[in-house]
Order: structure tokens, then sequence, then C-alpha cells
């Protein structure tokens, strides 16, 4: 039996690993032995495996044009497939416990464009005027606080750059129409003011006036139909439904709006560090992801539309 299979054996019964998982393990170890032995036959001289071997696998699986995370993941199943064999006492060392990860780099976030947003803030009122017209709203009244409210939420979150959990979460006593602001509980507690733009004031105002809560400081702002805190999961159940109405993508989340107030920002010209301070970043080199994304938008506006472009 070579180490491969007592490997095999292992993963499949103190493992209780997938048939998959063992499938990729099993792949990917041969693969090893493909580009760094040369396809030996019958290769089993795990021993004499050292650091550079482990290396020259890096390089190759580089060459051939793996991408990162393919190569991590190789990587990972030759670390497991060698503490296996060190625990057995068939190598002395793990030659690739210190061959470090390949950086995949942070994807950026994908953002919704302006046109985008207006779609989907057109889209509320209309899906539930259509379910009034069809019979699927419980009520009327319902339909149009539902309608109202959610429009609201929208309008909220992207002009104030908020994680909807923050949006759900801000009480009566937090809006500050006046001042055109919102108080905005983060992570960690931490307090912050988010700015509310014209098309946000306007949206709370049309949804106060069919508010029928409570309107004491700690009473929640968002409510749902019956009077309770509005919930993340019910926001992004409806969200859904909004999306497809303005025929958007249906991978757009709450988060995409906030991903795109950072970005229409920078785009329009506003330095990082309010960028940082609206979005609530303790460390700057968290919201420089968005300069990323505007530096792409450019050069993509570039390419259309410059004649040296190409």
């Amino acid at each position: 039996m070579t180490q491969l299979d007592s490997f095999e054996q292992y993963m499949r019964a103190e493992r209780n690993a997938s048939v998959h998982t063992i499938a990729a393990y099993l792949r990917d170890i041969n693969e090893f032995v493909a580009r760094v032995r040369d396809g030996e036959a019958g290769f089993d001289d795990w021993r004499g495996v050292d650091k550079d071997a482990a290396r020259t696998f890096v390089i190759r699986l580089n060459a051939a044009g793996d991408d990162k995370s393919s190569i991590n993941r190789k990587l990972s199943a030759m670390r497991s497939f060698f503490r296996y064999m060190e625990r057995c006492g068939v190598v002395n060392g793990n030659p690739f416990a210190r061959v470090p990860a390949v950086k995949t780099g942070r994807p950026l976030p994908k953002v919704m464009s302006i046109s985008q947003i207006d779609l989907l803030t057109q889209s509320v009122p209309v899906f539930w005027e259509n379910a009034k017209t069809c019979g699927t709203a419980s009520s009327e009244d319902e339909a149009d606080f539902a309608a109202a409210r959610d429009l609201a939420l929208i309008e909220t979150i992207y002009s104030g750059g908020l994680r909807v959990s923050e949006a759900v979460g801000i009480n009566f006593g937090d809006l500050d129409l006046v001042g055109a602001s919102v108080r905005v509980r983060g992570k960690g507690k931490k307090e912050r003011m988010g700015i509310l733009g014209g098309p946000a004031q306007r949206a709370l105002r049309a949804y106060l006036k069919l508010r029928r809560g409570g309107r004491e400081p700690e009473a929640p702002l968002f409510l749902n139909r019956f009077g309770t805190r509005l919930t993340a999961r019910s926001f992004q159940r409806n969200l859904k439904s909004y999306l497809a109405a303005a025929g958007l993508p249906p991978d757009f989340t709450p988060h995409k709006l906030r991903h795109s107030f950072a970005t229409h920002l920078l785009d329009a010209g506003a330095d990082l560090r309010s960028v940082q301070e609206m979005l609530g970043h303790e460390n700057l080199a968290t919201t420089q992801i968005y300069t990323h994304v505007s530096v792409e938008r450019m050069k993509s506006s570039y390419k259309k539309a410059h004649p040296r472009a190409k």
C-alpha cells in the first residue's frame, strides 16, 4: 500500500471526509508528482521531498497560470498530507509548513451605478401599487406603509452609508430631520452621525406620516406591520422583490448601497478621511479599498472615451 492509499483511508475513516474532499486532495497531491517529479510512475519517496521541492511546486503552478486561490488550496492539501505522514513517522518534517500562502488580494466591492439606484427607488412604490392591484397586499394601508418605510430605509442607507443592521437599529430619538442627520450605532456600539440628503429627508417625512408606533426616544424608527422593530432579514427579503421588479441583478444587497455610497462620494471628489468618518471605519486602510474601485471606474471610462485608449 502506498502512502497515498494510506492517507486516503485515513481521510475516509478518521476524518470522515466527503468523497469530493478526498478526490480533491488526491488530485492535488498527484499534481505535485506530475509537476515536480515529472509524473514519475509509482512515486512514493516522500522522505526525499524538501523545502526546495515545495517552493518549486508553487513556482510551476504560477507558471501554469493557476489562480491564487487554487494554488493556496493545493498547498493546503500538501500540508495536510505531510502532516499525516509526519504523525505516522514516515517523514521527519513537513516541507510545506513554512511555505507561505499566496496573497490573493482583497476583492473589489461591487457597486451600483447612480441610475441603478434610481431604478431601485422607483421600483418600491410601483411594486406595492401592483400588489394592491393584484390583491396580494393584505390591505391598501399596509401596502402604502411598507412602500414608504422601505423607500425611506433605502434612501437612509445610501445617503448615510449605513450597514443594514445600523439602519434598522435606529431609534426614533436618533433622527434629526431639522439637522438632516441621524445618530448611528456601529460596530462595538460606537456612535457616529449619518448625513441625510434631500431624497432621504423627503422619504423619511413621508414615512413618518404613515408610521403609527410610539415616538419616545427609544422606540424603533423602522417598524414592521406588527408595530415592532423591522429586522434586517425582512428588509433583505423585500429588497429582492424590488430588485426583480426593477430588472436589477439579484445579487445586489443592502451592503451594495453602502459600497455605492463610498464609491460615488470618492468619484465626486470627496476626501478619503471624510468618507472614512462617514463609514465608521477605524482604519483608513479599510476605506482605501474604495479608491481602487474609483480608479477602475476611471480606467473604464477612459477606455470607452479616449480616442487613443486602445
